[in-house]
């Protein structure tokens, strides 16, 4: 092999040199299957983009996948500016602007349960997800939040 020599000198290779083609991380394969949201770890705002279930995530790449969300639903909910509010709360903001999208402040991300959003809401998401139109992905996710109708109670 072409890395071979390379790839033995590296400390867990060498704890287990049977398996020195190994990653270091850990491979979970069912992943490679699963439609996910792929969000870059440093970027100036949240952009997740959709995999079909066709590849494998790799470093500096987070991804999110959901058995009770429709991805592309998510995906509108993620990339509208309520998804992005939530990160510029918890997250850390590096030199230029742009923020760190790791998995720590993505959990952070409270969304509503999915049997909540209406069938109009779901597909107005996955429109503005498509069309990647962080303007209607925000008015429907004010809508959802409720966030208009707590203005109201406010002023």
């Amino acid at each position: 092999m072409l890395y071979e020599d390379r790839l033995k000198k590296r400390h867990t290779a060498k704890q287990n040199p049977q398996h020195w083609y190994r990653t270091i991380d850990r491979v979970n394969h069912v992943l490679v299957s699963k439609r996910k949201l792929y969000i870059p770890d440093i970027k100036l705002h949240i952009n997740p983009v959709l995999d079909e279930g066709q590849t494998y995530p790799h470093h500096n790449l987070y991804f999110v996948y959901s058995d009770q969300w429709d991805t592309e639903v998510l995906g509108g909910l993620l990339m509208s500016a309520i998804g992005q509010f939530f990160v510029e709360c918890y997250g850390v903001r590096m030199r230029g602007g742009y923020f760190r999208f790791q998995a720590q402040y993505l959990r952070r991300i409270r969304v509503p349960k999915f049997q909540d959003i209406t069938p109009a809401q779901a597909a107005s998401l996955i429109d503005a997800f498509r069309r990647r139109d962080v303007a209607l992905a925000t008015r429907i996710a004010l809508d959802i939040y409720r966030i208009q109708e707590y203005m109201m109670l406010l002023t």
